[in-house]
């Protein structure tokens, strides 16, 4: 730390309330806005300096204010391994050997920062946790670099690398100072095309005209603007937090004060500790955009219904989005939505076998790794755990009554769809409340505690929504639908809300029940081809085949429901 910089931050902290080290993080986003303008500024001649000018700053922020010494030996002890492990490992294993190295160290901080519990001190974990993202997504790009463009996704053969980048290009990428933090985390081709300034080409056939203003011989263009509303959001919702968070703090609910209130006052507040929470993340994400947005790498082409530059590439958060929110889909995917990119496309996605639709094992794996990602708070385990039921009855009931509200051919709405759209909101967002609060609360006996002070009323939700699901009132409104419905039926694809968000299995019914297809298929795959079926191999299918009748004899018994 350099000598004599804590002293203003120890001073702001006894006028604010807030650590020191809190301070100091809010200051980096906000030095990051002149330095990312700086960085523009460095002629596109010369992507040596920036690259220089960009690793500079980032030791700046991780020694010179933050002391962190041994954090820039876990960022380097990551970005070296897996370098070197994309350099010389060849065959498919590659990016999963990197994966597996990656998430094993970050663990060993996991662990520490859990064990420290205290929150008012930065460490490297979040850094950490942005890198995993960036490297394990860089060793899948030149895993993907070593094959043919037939054999990749059109989404493999824009990011995939066919040679490994210079050390400092690529160090400059890992400390890149204006998401070094807290991200947003990027793939290195949008570093490599930002550095290179291909990031900026006009689409082809693009009137030049039209083209998005620049400065000079500079073609990144003129960001200031976005980066400015970026800011302001930012600091908007940091004056919000600052003026709630200490109303609902975690104490309060864990305290004899918060049983003072009535049951409805109770879940408003439960609410409140949610949106509270939300507020500093919506602030802190929206400063780390900006800067990216002024110093360019926030570009993403052409708005094709505007005509004008379009500056969400790195978007991470819509705060609009999710507090209006009417599914889980929609709630989940307007949060940390890189994190969303991340996991579908280096586990959810790489898991499932060429040819074959991502299933069970698919799912598992991107809920096991995003659950992993997030450290080993009990408090996190019960959000994932309950949100996968969320998942769940969200597609269900979308599917079974909002047909009620639409024309029968699906094209319009009724007037009474407001109402529809009404109670859903308020559903979600209740349901979120009650799901996330150990999200915020982190242990289990404090999670526990809140959830019973409200009656534990989402579970009991989940239970009763479950019940009717397996009842025959599911089969009486999938058959009122198809009287009224006068659509004409077309094949079901797999849509986009099928699929993880965060991680969370969106029907964990469907999928136990699709590896239990995948065990049987196996096994007529081996008596096809005359591999002997091992004791060992037998006994691990009927132990699958009788947990899965075991729990579905809990839920009849419990709801006593009769399967034909």
């Amino acid at each position: 730390m350099l000598p004599y910089i804590n002293a203003p931050f120890v001073y702001a902290s006894g006028k604010l309330g807030a650590s020191p080290d809190e301070i100091k993080l809010l200051t980096t986003f906000l030095l990051s806005y002149p330095l990312a303008g700086l960085l523009k500024r460095i002629p596109d001649t010369k992507p040596w300096a920036k690259n220089a000018f960009n690793i500079g700053v980032s030791l700046f922020y991780l020694v010179g204010l933050f002391d962190l010494w041994s954090g820039i030996r876990t960022l380097l002890i990551d970005a070296v391994a897996t370098f070197a492990i994309s350099a010389y490992i060849e065959g498919p294993f590659m990016p999963w050997i990197a994966f597996v190295f990656l998430m094993g160290h970050m663990s060993v901080n996991h662990i520490h920062r859990q064990i420290v519990a205290d929150p008012s001190l930065i460490d490297i974990t979040g850094a950490q946790m942005v890198n995993i993202m960036k490297l394990s997504a860089f060793a899948w790009n030149i895993h993907d670099g070593r094959y043919p463009d037939s054999q990749l996704s059109d989404y493999q053969r824009e990011r995939a690398l066919r040679k490994l980048p210079s050390i400092l290009d690529y160090t400059s990428f890992v400390l890149f100072f204006p998401s070094l933090l807290i991200g947003p985390a990027f793939d290195f081709i949008d570093y490599k095309r930002w550095i290179e300034t291909s990031m900026f080409d006009l689409p082809e056939g693009f009137d030049k005209s039209k083209a998005p203003p620049t400065r000079g011989k500079r073609r990144i263009p003129r960001s200031g603007t976005p980066a400015m509303w970026k800011a302001a959001q930012g600091l908007v919702w940091i004056l919000i937090y600052l003026q709630i968070g200490g109303l609902y703090a975690p104490e309060f609910y864990l305290s004899a004060d918060y049983m003072k209130y009535g049951f409805l006052r109770r879940v408003w507040l439960l609410y409140m500790l949610g949106f509270a929470s939300r507020t500093k993340y919506y602030g802190v994400w929206s400063l780390t955009e900006g800067a990216c947005i002024l110093s360019g790498i926030g570009y993403k082409g052409i708005d094709p219904k505007t005509g004008k530059a379009d500056w969400s590439r790195l978007t991470n958060i819509k705060p609009l989005g999710l507090e209006l929110a009417q599914n889980s889909y929609a709630y989940l995917g307007n949060w940390n939505i890189n994190t969303n990119h991340w996991l579908r496309h280096c586990v959810y996605l790489r898991v499932t076998p060429k040819g074959k639709k991502p299933g069970f094992r698919a799912s598992m794996a991107t809920f096991g790794t995003s659950a992993f990602w997030h450290g080993f708070e009990p408090g996190y385990y019960m959000s994932f755990m309950l949100g996968a039921f969320l998942q769940t009855i969200a597609k269900n009931g979308r599917r079974l009554l909002r047909p009620f509200f639409m024309t029968p051919d699906g094209s319009q709405s009724k007037p009474s769809k407001r109402y529809y759209d009404i109670a859903t909101w308020l559903i979600t967002q209740l349901s979120f409340a009650f799901t996330t609060a150990p999200f915020v609360l982190l242990s289990f006996e404090s999670s526990f505690k809140v959830w019973a002070r409200v009656y534990f009323y989402c579970v009991i939700g989940v239970i009763a929504s479950l019940g009717f699901l397996a009842s025959p009132g599911k089969s009486y409104l999938q058959k009122e639908i198809k009287k009224r419905t006068t659509r004409p039926k077309v094949e079901r694809v797999q849509s986009q809300d099928s699929q993880p968000v965060l991680g969370l299995p969106s029907d964990p019914e469907k999928e136990v029940n699709e590896a239990i297809e995948e065990i049987k298929q196996e096994l007529e795959k081996r008596k096809q081809d005359g591999q002997p079926i091992t004791n060992d191999f037998k006994k691990v299918v009927e132990d699958n085949l009788r947990a899965r009748d075991d729990v579905r004899k809990v839920v009849e018994d419990k709801f006593g429901i009769k399967r034909g």
